[in-house]
């Protein structure tokens, strides 16, 4: 590592632990099954912009955040990040409770290595001959599973693509994590109220206010939302981005179980084909940079 960066603070705890909550996050959308995916979205949403503000008042960041709201640039570039997340989100619950789990597992498999790719094409990074080849092994596995699984191939896609895009803007944008988050959340917050109002409306009314249990799950997405895209947020600026895409596969194995073994979610030969070369890149880029580690911990020759 450069001089320049061996001091840098580490970003792979919080890595980690945004990855093992987003893990994790089947096992709390299956106890919200009945509330509809758009309401839950708008419901994550309205309980996340009061808890930002309360990280900001603790933090005594409204400097921070007036500064930001300020500059026009980095507002639009808030503005898109909001968008490419809350169509994440969006896809993402409504595929868990409608039973995709696989197909979600899969879309945040494909994630890491539209990282990598974004690191190289927009970041400089460069991969070695082995990375690459990682690359192609986990390009063939999705060319198979979209030989034998087009009726769900589009969600897989759609994560990967919408994820990878809002990490890689969310890295180049000089936002603090918080702050970042924060906009984000109040510019879906209108549009929010608006459709949680609308389910109101509806003869079943709204999922928030009739019964006590359902109405606290609901309210718990705010902490579940804001605690792991902070911590991502983090890790996108203290890591190299196709660093932080290999980590990144703990979400999606923990995920893949679930359905597995906990759901009962049927695998097909075609996904267990695509599975098997996906974890057979993730051995061999992950073998490449163990290689590359010792080769550059060796002393120099005299």
């Amino acid at each position: 590592m450069p001089a320049s960066r061996s001091h840098r603070p580490s970003g792979l705890p919080h890595a980690l632990g945004a990855y093992l909550i987003w893990g994790l996050l089947p096992l709390y959308l299956r106890l919200l099954k009945a509330v509809p995916p758009f309401e839950f979205v708008a419901w994550r949403i309205v309980f996340t912009v009061p808890l930002c503000l309360l990280f900001i008042a603790a933090r005594r960041q409204w400097g921070e955040l007036r500064a930001v709201l300020a500059n026009r640039r980095q507002l639009l570039t808030l503005l898109l990040t909001a968008l490419l997340i809350g169509i994440n989100w969006t896809i993402y619950i409504a595929a868990v409770q409608h039973g995709h789990v696989l197909a979600t597992s899969l879309g945040y498999y494909i994630n890491p290595l539209v990282n990598v790719l974004a690191g190289t094409l927009f970041l400089g990074e460069r991969l070695s001959r082995r990375q690459w080849s990682a690359v192609a092994l986990a390009g063939l596995g999705v060319s198979l599973l979209a030989w034998g699984a087009l009726d769900t191939l589009w969600i897989s896609l759609s994560l990967a693509i919408s994820f990878s895009l809002y990490g890689l803007i969310r890295k180049l944008t000089p936002v603090g994590s918080l702050t970042g988050l924060t906009i984000e959340a109040a510019v879906l917050l209108l549009p929010a109220m608006a459709v949680a109002w609308w389910y109101a409306q509806q003869p079943l009314g709204s999922s928030v206010g009739h019964d006590l249990g359902q109405s606290l799950l609901v309210a718990c997405a705010g902490v579940l939302t804001a605690v792991p895209l902070l911590m991502f947020a983090v890790a996108a600026q203290r890591m190299d981005y196709s660093a932080l895409g290999m980590v990144q596969f703990l979400s999606p194995t923990i995920v893949f179980f679930l359905g597995l073994f906990l759901f009962g979610e049927p695998l097909k030969p075609v996904q267990l084909a695509c599975f098997v070369l996906i974890w057979a890149a993730i051995a061999l880029f992950v073998w490449d940079l163990l290689a590359l580690r010792r080769k550059a911990s060796r002393p120099a020759a005299s």
